[in-house]
């Protein structure tokens, strides 16, 4: 660990400030993301939560059941969901429409949901 500190230190000083393994390094660029999630007039975002513990055990379920489906992807395992009297919003980025159509057909099957709102978007990468 310490010759890594020290490569990279190295690396930096003698080569100009940017080590050789971060040159190629890029920042996300969200900001339509960002945007957009910033209008709160209709877009559900994790701050829309029910904390009442009927929609706090669905959206522990949903997550259990799409987590333990290892036909999805590490995209669909990290989708966003928001349960708010028992009406689900999904949201976040998928690789596939079938991937879509699967993560909100598991959070269709749990008992007690009465609709999901399928926001998924399919990664464009």
């Amino acid at each position: 660990m310490k010759r890594m500190v020290f490569a990279a230190a190295a690396a930096i000083v003698l080569g100009g400030g940017v080590p050789l393994w971060a040159a190629d390094y890029q920042d996300a660029d969200n900001t339509g993301r960002n945007v957009r999630d910033r209008d709160t007039s209709g877009t559900k975002t994790p701050m829309d939560q029910a904390n009442d513990s009927a929609d706090v055990k669905l959206t522990q379920q949903i997550r259990r059941a799409i987590t333990e489906d290892d036909s999805l992807s590490t995209n669909a395992h990290n989708v966003k969901i928001i349960t708010a009297d028992g009406i689900v919003t999904l949201r976040g980025p998928v690789d596939s429409a079938e991937e879509r159509d699967k993560v909100a057909s598991v959070a269709k099957k749990i008992a007690g949901v009465k609709r999901v709102e399928n926001q998924l978007e399919i990664n464009q990468e």
